[in-house]
């Protein structure tokens, strides 16, 4: 059974939904939860125009304070919280390959159109993970 689970987390009000199967699966499983959430990095010239020096930093902080607090309702030590700044997809399979996730559970919207053909960050994680991948269908 899985031994470490990585919950990948875009830390929105959507993650409320998965909570319930992240808790179930540990509760099931015993195993450790680690949690993870990427902040992608903007553009240079974006800064600029959002009148804003250092959104990055903002952003950062930002996701600091937010996974603190997922951490505490979900009674996860400090040294198993990750915020990684880069590509998503590939920040996180990075993380779960180097603390030995076995499981990484994540979010998934329904795709339509150009993005179904382009792909998601979910369906990156599927194909590209050395472990097994929980998506859980995000309500539309």
């Amino acid at each position: 059974m899985y031994k470490h689970i990585l919950f990948a987390s875009d830390l929105t009000n959507e993650t409320d939904f998965i909570l319930t199967k992240v808790r179930g699966m540990r509760g099931y499983t015993g195993a450790r939860l680690s949690l993870i959430h990427v902040v992608e990095p903007l553009p240079g010239y974006s800064y600029a125009y959002l009148g804003v020096e250092d959104i990055e930093g903002q952003l950062i902080e930002e996701a600091k304070g937010a996974i603190s607090k997922l951490g505490k309702e979900l009674s996860v030590d400090i040294k198993d919280q990750w915020i990684e700044v880069g590509p998503t997809k590939s920040k996180i399979l990075t993380v779960a390959e180097n603390i030995g996730a076995d499981l990484i559970i994540c979010g998934s919207h329904g795709r339509h159109g150009l993005s179904l053909l382009l792909g998601s960050t979910a369906n990156a994680i599927l194909h590209g993970a050395k472990c097994d991948v929980l998506t859980v269908r995000l309500p539309e």
